[in-house]
């Protein structure tokens, strides 16, 4: 820079950023199912961060217009005409379930557990997995889901309903594929 101290809404920018920028990309992994994806989603959301930010209007709650921003910026991913051709031709990430100081065996059942739980929770619907990934996973309220996704908190229960039955089942089938081995 040319001596000059770097605007405000640059500190508070970088501040947010440092604050938000995991959480949206960890948001955007479950909603996408790619790692690169979320991450690219995440620096668009920086983007239109900015662009806002030196707006006429500016969000009060910064977090909650981050995450409503992400998750738009995810479906806007999937509406793409791409994205349903390079979904069927990619294997589902692992799911990191196992802690640093595993065995290599444990290492090798997490991996696999870990595929096979992310394979399941790409099956829910869209909706079901913002619903879920918000809830569970965020630690939102049923009400602020439902106010981030535009929804009414009986829609959210149902979808969440419906996410855990599902998801329950799966790991039912996976645990019992494990004990049989």
């Amino acid at each position: 820079m040319n001596g000059q101290a770097a605007p405000r809404w640059q500190a508070h920018c970088d501040a947010l950023y440092r604050q938000h920028a995991a959480r949206l990309v960890r948001l955007g992994r479950l909603v996408l199912g790619d790692k690169q994806e979320a991450e690219e989603v995440a620096q668009e959301v920086f983007l239109k961060l900015i662009r806002t930010y030196e707006g006429p209007v500016v969000p009060i709650d910064w977090a909650a217009w981050l995450t409503r921003v992400t998750i738009n910026a995810c479906r806007d991913r999937r509406r793409a005409g791409w994205w349903a051709w390079s979904r069927r031709h990619r294997a589902p990430e692992m799911l990191e379930l196992v802690d640093g100081g595993a065995s290599p065996e444990q290492a090798a059942a997490g991996a696999e557990f870990g595929v096979r739980i992310a394979a399941a929770f790409q099956r829910l619907s869209a909706r079901q997995r913002e619903v879920f990934a918000l809830r569970y996973i965020e630690g939102m309220s049923t009400h602020e889901v439902a106010g981030t996704l535009d929804l009414s908190e009986g829609s959210v229960k149902r979808h969440l309903f419906r996410a855990v039955k599902y998801l329950r089942g799966a790991l039912g089938e996976i645990k019992g594929d494990r004990g049989h081995r």
